[in-house]
Order: structure tokens, then sequence, then C-alpha cells
């Protein structure tokens, strides 16, 4: 008996997907629950696991190929063993022809890398020739690149040649782009193209919120077991401010403006796979502590590319943290249908006038993008002002005025 592993099922949303990476090969031995492959849509990246253990008898779709909901992947034989023939390794018996085009393939080892194989070369500098592959025919994996690295790293280091050698040639790589690169670019184009934005300005002194994190940061963390950030207090002023601004909680569907009664807050994360907008939901609900725990909880997902289509879905607002890589200003670009985004930006100490006095104050501005044709001046100029107001007065948040 054969198992046939298939393509999970994906959300209404996602058309289609992409063979990102294959973890077994033909003929490996496979754990019950191992995860046999990668796949890679417009959102997340979705492991398909083995339903039983046994052998990987046959890949039907290799890596790089499109599939559909539901589409043949492989095909495992349950409770076999290492070394038992397979219908793939029979003797005698003429080759399917998508074993002879993977073959043909595996032939090429240079010329037939994965998408995924491809951008790691990329990403580290390496030529596939510097890389010993294990797979089949000698195909290079993602496993032999860690292994190639961690080895490059560990080994000594050669001592200097007396000649210094001669400068490399100057060369380029092409690299395919992920789908979820793909798609976040049609998004960011179809945002400026289709709204009217526009980003207006303001200033924050955190001094009152870094003094009270220094002072209460140690019980904080001892209490609830996390650390007291300043994303806590952002999501909360965000919050408050989109309770007295509804239009900044809205969007825009036709000729219809759709009001939110709930208050879903995307925040905007750098992966190694590109930018994600994990969603915070039911942020009035939470407290600081519960806020602190979600961030640190979708972030982790985000780098390890856990996160799952539903923590992706919906969000009424976004959040954006450039100054974690030292940006001092920006202008945000919406995230549709969303009709505004907060850019928060790099605290730095300046020079400013308090009652007619000279002080060194940490700074920090703020920038809301905003869609001019549902949300006018004023309000984008209040709510902006309100979490300004909130910020530099945190006790506003526990009263509520």
């Amino acid at each position: 008996m054969t198992i046939e592993i298939l393509v999970p099922d994906l959300p209404e949303s996602v058309a289609d997907a992409t063979v990102a990476t294959w973890h077994k090969q033909p003929g490996d031995v496979v754990e019950r629950d191992e995860v046999l492959v990668d796949i890679e849509t417009d959102k997340v990246v979705l492991e398909v696991p083995a339903p039983e253990a046994g052998v990987l008898e046959a890949i039907i779709e290799v890596e790089g190929a499109t599939v559909l909901s539901k589409q043949l992947l492989a095909k495992l034989k349950p409770g076999a063993v290492a070394g038992e023939p397979t219908a793939d390794k029979t003797e005698g018996t003429e080759a399917s022809p998508d074993k002879r085009h993977k073959a043909a393939l595996t032939e090429e080892s240079n010329d037939a890398l994965s998408p995924a194989v491809r951008r790691l070369l990329a990403e580290h500098n390496l030529e596939a020739s510097q890389v010993k592959g294990t797979g089949v025919g000698g195909r290079i994996t993602r496993e032999d690149i860690d292994a190639h690295l961690a080895n490059a790293k560990a080994a000594p280091k050669a001592e200097a040649p007396a000649v210094e050698a001669p400068a490399a040639a100057r060369s380029q790589k092409r690299v395919p782009m992920t789908r979820l690169r793909k798609t976040v670019a049609n998004r960011l184009l179809e945002a400026k193209n289709s709204t009217a934005m526009l980003t207006t300005f303001n200033e924050v002194n955190m001094k009152p919120i870094m003094d009270l994190r220094k002072q209460y940061k140690d019980q904080f963390e001892e209490r609830h077991g996390t650390r007291l950030g300043f994303m806590s207090f952002y999501v909360k002023a965000v919050t408050e401010a989109l309770k007295r601004y509804p239009e900044v909680n809205a969007s825009i569907d036709g000729d219809d403006i759709v009001y939110h009664n709930y208050f879903d807050i995307s925040m905007a994360v750098s992966t190694p796979r590109g930018l994600v907008t994990p969603v915070l939901k039911d942020c009035d609900t939470l407290g600081f502590a519960d806020i602190e725990k979600g961030i640190k909880e979708l972030a982790i997902k985000g780098r390890d590319g856990k996160l799952t289509v539903d923590e992706l879905m919906g969000g009424n607002f976004t959040i954006t943290n450039g100054g974690v890589f030292g940006s001092l200003m920006s202008t945000p670009i919406i995230n549709p249908p969303q009709s505004a985004i907060l850019g928060m930006h790099k605290i730095q100490e300046r020079p400013m006038a308090v009652n007619g006095k000279v002080e060194i104050l940490p700074m920090m501005y703020l920038a809301l993008s905003y869609d001019h044709r549902l949300i006018d001046g004023r309000e984008s100029v209040g709510f902006l002002v309100t979490i300004k107001e909130l910020l530099e007065d945190p006790a506003r948040l526990l009263l509520d005025v």
C-alpha cells in the first residue's frame, strides 16, 4: 500500500503555492509527523508532515514547482525500512516521465538548484561548486549549505599568504523573488496607485515612558515573565486613539465605508523571507503584559516562518517601528485595505525648549500615513496628537483621560 502526500488545503485567498524545500529524498526513512516538504504561499510557509512512518517512495513535484490545493506531491510507503525496493527503484522497470525529468535535473546539479538553495547561496556569497551535495544525484540541499557554513565557521583560519591575491572579478547573481516578496511588492504598488495617501508628522517626548520603564521593569518582568518594552505603550495609545477617531479604524469597500467595532492591530515584522504583518487581535481587551507576550510570540513565529494564515489575516490599523533599524524619519505606506499606518522611529536625544529653557530630551518622530479619501486633515492630526499626548503622559492610558 502506498500513501499519497497531498498539498494541504489552501485558504480561499491563496490561489496556488510553490514547493520550496524537500527535507527528504526518495529512499529516505521518515518518522510519523516528520516534516517532508515546505510549501510556500503568498502569505506563509506550510509544513507538510508524514502521516505515517515509512520510506519516501517518490517525489512527484520537485522544488520550484507551482502546485494547487490537494495536488499530489509525493508517495510514501508506510512501514517500509531503508533498503527495501520501491516502485521507483525496481530493476527492469522503465522510469516514469517525472522520474526521468528529475534524473535529468539531478545530473545538471548546478543548473537544477531549487529557488530556496539559490537564495541561500546568494545570501552567503557561495558558489554551488563549493558545497558538497548529498541529495539525489549529488543535488545540493538546504541542509548541505547549513553544514558547509558550520564547518567553515569551525575550521581554523588559514595563515595569510605572503602575496596578496588579485582582486576578485566583478560579477553578479540573479536570485528569483520569493512569493512573499512579490506579493509585498504588488501590494505596496497597489497602495500607492489606488489610495490618496498623505503623511502627517509630529514628535513625542519619550522621557516619561523611559522613566516609567526604568522604575518598574524589574517588577514587571518578575510578575509577568516578560519584559516591558515600548511596543505595549504604542499599542495601548493607538487603541485609545482609534476609539476616539472611528474614521481611522474604518476602511473603504466600493462606495461604502466599513466601520469596525473591534481593534485588531497589525505589526510590521521584518523576517528572512520579507516583510509580514501579523495581527494582534482585540487589543482593547489586553493588558500591557498580554500585549508584550503576544508581540513576542508573533515575532518569533515570523522569524521562524511559523505564522499561520489566520495570524496574518485582518487587521484594522498597522504599526511599523523603523527605529529598531536606526531610522530617524520615514513615510510608511498604507497596508490595504486599511486606511492608515503609524510609523515609529529612533529615539534620539535632542535639545528642546521647555518653559523657556533648553533641555536635552529623548525625542521620537511619529509619522501617520492615511487615505485622504476617508480621513480628513482634522481627524488625522487629532489622531496623531492624541497618541502624542498619551505617550507623553502614560498615566492617561490608565485613567482613560
